[in-house]
């Protein structure tokens, strides 16, 4: 509400005419609401015009996860900070709520959202945390907790997946998860203890060799680049420090399909499968689990495996909200998601399209053009989306629709191999493997990071490491190190 006062001047009787502006006022920019802060959200957050546009963000984290190297950073080739890039570096131009949004009320624009912060209990209690692998199943509210609305004008739904674990007994509480860069920490620091506690005199060798035993459980491009990375940290950084314990060390992928790396080339994945049998990395598809208990992996092929460290890396799951919405379209096909037309507007019930709401990433599919669950989907979406966006904040038209620009996909093999793999690519670049791919890998990876700060960290850390080998055994019990991620944040 605009108030105007007459004031008077003591000295002239001059009368001034000033004007106050009380918070009621109406905002002068749209407000847009993103949420997530994953591939799809967080490039939308950096390329949005702000002078445009009043930009909140809902994330239940703080930064941005550079998934392709969070198996690098677990092993120690890269540190923690390497992989992330804080939401809030774009604060105070941006508002930003570390919390979920349980609900979404498209009628009257408003979301409802839960804390995702530490919450105190009682007065004599310590304070709770919200679950760190929150990305495996997300918290239930509490009775009495701070829920709050929040109001948009227009919203993008980008909240992701979460892992996948086929409601298999005990794989939430006994396996480690690679989605988040607090998993990469969890992982390092288990692999030490594996270490550790196999180096004890009292252990036996039989109780070493299942200590030493690393399972992981899915052959995608996550599964094969850990068990790429362990085997080069194995033969550099354990082979020195613990030379009696590395050759006692076992690294076994399973899957369920007829092969790994189902999205690669038939020729590339034998070239992995090729690399990997000579390094002694184990291959088990076909291989179907149970049930996991502690310490232990129940394979129905195999029995019972004992391990050390197992890594669970078999894909993605809905997200919780997407389920909870019930006035959209989902794609029955692609794990109840959000269907989305060309320009990304979300599909309500009734067929008809929200010109006000998007979804993007793994939360959603375009209605009949089906798109992988990749990284450079979603950022691909999320860099048509704010081009979109800011052209609709200077009246302009948006007709062109969404198109999918495959750059083709890359995994890393261990003993600098990698694998490049461009579906509908001829000729020159298209499919290539071993060093070239290797080099290919590293250029990529290194382009793709967001931030000035990471663009000298990578490839300082990757010359220091090719230099001084892996630094695990020092990071690891380096608590400033091993936190890293929380100072970049």
């Amino acid at each position: 509400m605009l108030h105007l006062v007459t004031l008077t001047s003591r000295r002239s009787g001059t009368h001034f005419c000033s004007r106050h502006f009380s918070s009621s006022n109406p905002r002068l920019k749209q407000r847009l609401v993103i949420l997530g802060s994953g591939w799809g959200g967080y490039e939308i957050l950096r390329g949005i015009d702000k002078k445009r546009w009043d930009v909140t963000v809902v994330s239940p984290i703080t930064y941005f996860n550079f998934t392709p190297l969070l198996a690098s950073t677990a092993v120690g080739t890269l540190e923690f900070r390497c992989a992330i890039e804080p939401v809030r570096r774009y604060t105070p131009g941006v508002t930003y709520y570390q919390a979920w949004c349980d609900d979404i009320d498209f009628t009257r624009k408003t979301l409802l959202c839960m804390p995702a912060t530490r919450r105190v209990i009682s007065a004599t209690a310590s304070a709770t945390t919200i679950d760190e692998a929150a990305h495996v199943q997300p918290p239930i509210p509490e009775t009495g907790s701070a829920v709050f609305p929040l109001r948009y004008d227009k919203l993008v739904i980008a909240v992701g997946a979460y892992s996948q674990t086929f409601n298999i007994p005990g794989v939430k509480e006994h396996a480690h998860f690679l989605k988040d860069v607090k998993d990469a920490r969890g992982v390092r620091t288990r692999l030490l203890e594996c270490f550790e506690q196999a180096n004890q005199p009292t252990i036996s060798d039989t109780d070493r060799r299942n200590l030493l035993n690393f399972c992981i459980v899915g052959g995608g491009p996550t599964g094969v680049e850990f068990a790429a990375e362990l085997y080069d940290l194995i033969h550099t950084d354990i082979h020195r420090h613990y030379p009696h314990l590395a050759k006692l060390t076992k690294i076994t992928i399973y899957d369920v399909a007829p092969s790994i790396l189902g999205t690669f080339d038939k020729s590339l994945v034998q070239y992995a499968e090729k690399t990997f049998s000579r390094e002694g990395i184990s291959i088990l598809t076909r291989h179907h689990v149970e049930r996991v208990e502690p310490g232990k992996l129940i394979v129905k092929e195999v029995g019972e495996v004992p391990f050390g460290l197992l890594v669970w890396t078999t894909g993605l799951a809905p997200n919780p909200l997407i389920s909870t919405i019930t006035a959209v379209k989902k794609d029955e096909a692609a794990d109840r998601c959000l269907s989305t037309n060309q320009h990304m507007n979300v599909i309500m019930n009734d067929g008809t399209v929200n010109h006000d709401v998007w979804a993007i990433g793994d939360s959603a599919r375009i209605d009949g053009e089906p798109l992988p669950a990749t990284a450079q989907v979603a950022n691909q979406q999320g860099r048509y989306l704010f081009s979109k966006l800011n052209k609709l904040a200077k009246d302009q038209a948006t007709p062109e629709p969404f198109s999918f620009q495959n750059l083709g996909s890359l995994a890393y093999v261990g003993n600098w191999k990698a694998i490049y793999d461009r579906p509908g690519g001829e000729g020159f670049m298209s499919k290539e493997s071993g060093r070239v791919a290797w080099l290919l890998w590293r250029s990529a990876y290194f382009t793709m990071t967001l931030s000035l700060r990471n663009k000298i960290l990578v490839p300082t850390y990757w010359f220091l490491n090719c230099l001084c080998s892996q630094q695990l055994i020092v990071n690891a019990n380096d608590r400033t190190a091993t936190q890293g991620f929380s100072a970049a944040i």
